[in-house]
């Protein structure tokens, strides 16, 4: 049983980890190779832990921050090109994706 909590802590720690870097990150927009190796873990098994942890996976948590970052920006006022790319993002297009698939 105690490898069981070991391994059950060591998880949370890693996806502790992840959600920070995920968080300070986000306007770099990260791929999942990046914070996979930040946290020293394969992808596969990142997506893994952070999905059974969190419920959605890392991408997922990436676009949430990312559209609540621009939603904050919008509500500032700012034009939809300045929120672009103060969100990380390429493209004013980009921004319009984010929004269909997270709204």
């Amino acid at each position: 049983m105690g490898g069981l909590f070991s391994q059950e802590s060591q998880d949370f720690d890693r996806i502790e980890k992840v959600i920070q870097y995920i968080e300070e990150n986000f306007k770099e927009q990260p791929d999942l190779k990046h914070i996979s190796d930040h946290v020293g873990l394969s992808e596969f098994h990142l997506q893994r832990i952070f999905k059974r942890w969190v419920g959605i996976s890392p991408k997922r948590f990436l676009q949430y921050l990312t559209k609540e970052h621009a939603k904050t920006l919008l509500r500032q006022s700012e034009n939809i090109l300045s929120v672009t790319y103060k969100s990380g993002l390429s493209g004013p297009g980009r921004l319009h994706d984010l929004f269909v698939n997270c709204e």
